[in-house]
């Protein structure tokens, strides 16, 4: 995971399914990438700052997962959201990803660089008060 300050701000729980799996036994790794969309959209809600496509909200421009240990199905997961610095209309999250029933093994470890947009002019736009107050000693 990257260097530099950074602030936990969501967990989530979520079973592997058997679908989750391919043909290799394991979880696919396109997977990896629901998982952390899943919990950064999660965190996007509860924190109340879901996209207003016909306003202001986060979109991503990179994601990014590292695989470190095989996850196979039947199991349960937590991702760990965490955010990092931020600039005048972006910020950094990254994630942890561990087997329930192995919290000290890190699975996977990915993140993705966020952009707060007017969707109706596709520009960025400088990220607003509250979510600043979100990421506050980040």
């Amino acid at each position: 995971m990257s260097e530099g300050p950074r602030k936990l701000v969501h967990s989530m729980r979520m079973p592997i399914r058997w679908g989750d799996m391919d043909a290799m036994g394991h979880v696919n790794n396109t997977v990896y990438f629901r998982y952390l969309e899943s919990a950064r959209i999660e965190w996007f809600r509860v924190a109340g700052c879901e996209p207003d496509p016909q306003g202001e909200g986060p979109v991503i421009i990179n994601a990014r997962c590292s695989f470190l240990k095989q996850l196979k199905y039947p199991g349960e997961i937590e991702v760990l959201t965490f955010v990092g610095t931020s600039g005048r209309s972006s910020f950094e999250t990254y994630h942890e990803i561990r087997r329930v029933d192995q919290p000290d093994v890190l699975s996977a470890e990915g993140g993705a660089k966020v952009v707060w947009v007017n969707f109706p002019e596709e520009k960025s736009r400088p990220l607003p008060d509250r979510i600043r107050a979100l990421l506050a000693d980040a």
